[in-house]
């Protein structure tokens, strides 16, 4: 009943955080138009952003040296407090402030959260568990648009925010009850060198994916000095060798990196492709992405019971991501026909599935105990950043091209081939135990 209770906690968390991080950007809108500043649009998604940088590597840190537990519930009510300030807000400021807090507060969760599993969990069950992340985080994007529509027009915004609080004391009801008797109240490495250092590194890598974001409009010089940033402060807070893709650790934090930028970049740009120069309706072109999300939820629930080898659903995973992204890439094209975008995102979708879980599944393996807060950490800031860059990058290209939508997809199609040539270096062949020796953090 215990590890019942756990995983329902666990669950319940993630998709309280990833519900809350798609509901936003659903609900702004219609915030800063109530509150006005609408010049702050873009702080309320990159001020949580840089804040959940700096969470993450703090909470990395603290549950390596304390356990997860002081980060897990210091992280909780930071999430809710955050979430309260925001509901209550008068203002744009005091709506970012809110903000600021809740992404602070929901790093600190998630990487506990990673601790927690390996903690508590055999590693037998790792996939399964990780499976079950996955689909907490896809759900919210499949059911969560409509749910916000609904609560934005009959209750109004700020329950958007103020909902959220009482669901999470539940899930902490749940992890409480589920956490009593389980090994997880100390810590397992002596020391965490750097950590000062660390933190602010990871306040400029804030900075710098913060520049790249506003640069991605059309400002060349921030999209440039955004980049410079991340390329001197990233390596900080990642495995030695991953921007080269090492053997190892670093290969796998590359891989969730040039998977999830790859995946988010080419997503991110669909509905308005298909919108715009196929000229789909809203409801027909989200079509597409729910059944990404369908198969990727799908996918999650097959690499949790392990039934390919972990080689087979990086590679093959990695591989189909790419597959989809061409076969969309394709479906900006008049003479090719419209239907062939819901097949080719119900293959990329698929192909998350294999890899994203499978990624922090081999995050805890190549971890010795002392190490699980902080490489935990090192796998959500690459991806986290990412992302970001993937992001600013095409969206530049985009406007360079003047809605070039096919520049999107072929440079996210090239971070889906690296990704290809990465997947294979993780140093794990089975879906065996062993373990692999892996670079220390820088």
């Amino acid at each position: 009943m215990k590890r019942t209770a756990l995983t329902i906690g666990l669950v319940a968390m993630v998709s309280l955080v990833a519900f809350e991080y798609m509901a936003v950007a659903v609900a702004m809108p219609v915030v800063a138009r109530e509150l006005g500043g609408l010049e702050l649009y873009g702080l309320a998604f990159s001020g949580a952003m840089a804040a959940g940088v700096i969470g993450t590597v703090l909470g990395g840190r603290w549950a390596d040296l304390r356990g997860p537990l002081a980060p897990l519930w210091a992280g909780a009510v930071t999430f809710a407090g955050g979430l309260g300030l925001a509901g209550f807000a008068q203002s744009m400021e005091m709506l970012i402030a809110g903000r600021l807090v809740q992404g602070f507060g929901g790093a600190l969760v998630q990487v506990a959260l990673y601790v927690v599993v390996a903690r508590t969990y055999p590693e037998s069950l790792h996939p399964k568990i990780f499976s079950l992340f996955a689909t907490a985080w896809v759900v919210p994007s499949m059911v969560g648009p409509a749910i916000v529509g609904v609560v934005v027009e009959t209750a109004g915004w700020r329950w958007v925010f103020l909902g959220v609080p009482i669901l999470t004391a539940i899930a902490a009801l749940f992890l409480f009850r589920g956490l009593v008797g389980q090994p997880v109240s100390g810590g397992q490495a002596d020391t965490a060198p750097g950590m000062l250092g660390k933190l602010g590194w990871a306040a400029v890598t804030a900075v710098g994916a913060g520049l790249m974001q506003y640069g991605s409009q059309g400002q060349v010089l921030l999209l440039v000095s955004g980049l410079v940033v991340l390329a001197l402060a990233l390596p900080r807070l990642l495995p030695a060798g991953t921007l080269r893709a090492a053997r190892g650790l670093p290969s796998v934090v590359a891989l969730r990196g040039l998977a999830t930028g790859a995946f988010f970049a080419a997503e991110v740009i669909i509905p308005l492709m298909l919108i715009s120069q196929r000229g789909l309706s809203t409801f027909v072109a989200g079509i597409a992405l729910t059944g990404g999300a369908l198969t990727w939820s799908l996918a999650s629930w097959l690499q949790g019971r392990e039934v390919f080898s972990r080689m087979t659903n990086l590679r093959g995973g990695t591989a189909m991501i790419a597959l989809g992204i061409l076969l969309m890439g394709a479906v900006t094209f008049e003479p090719v026909p419209i239907w062939l975008a819901y097949p080719s995102w119900i293959i990329a979708g698929f192909g998350m599935g294999l890899v994203y879980p499978t990624l922090s599944v081999l995050t805890l393996e190549l971890s010795s105990p002392g190490e699980q807060g902080a490489n935990s950490s090192s796998l959500q800031v690459g991806e986290a950043v990412f992302s970001v860059v993937a992001v600013a990058v095409t969206s530049a290209l985009f406007t360079a091209a003047a809605s070039g939508y096919w520049t999107v997809f072929a440079a996210t199609l090239v971070m889906a081939l690296a990704g290809l040539w990465v997947a294979p270096r993780f140093g794990v062949t089975t879906p065996g135990h062993q373990k692999t020796a892996v670079a220390t953090a820088a």
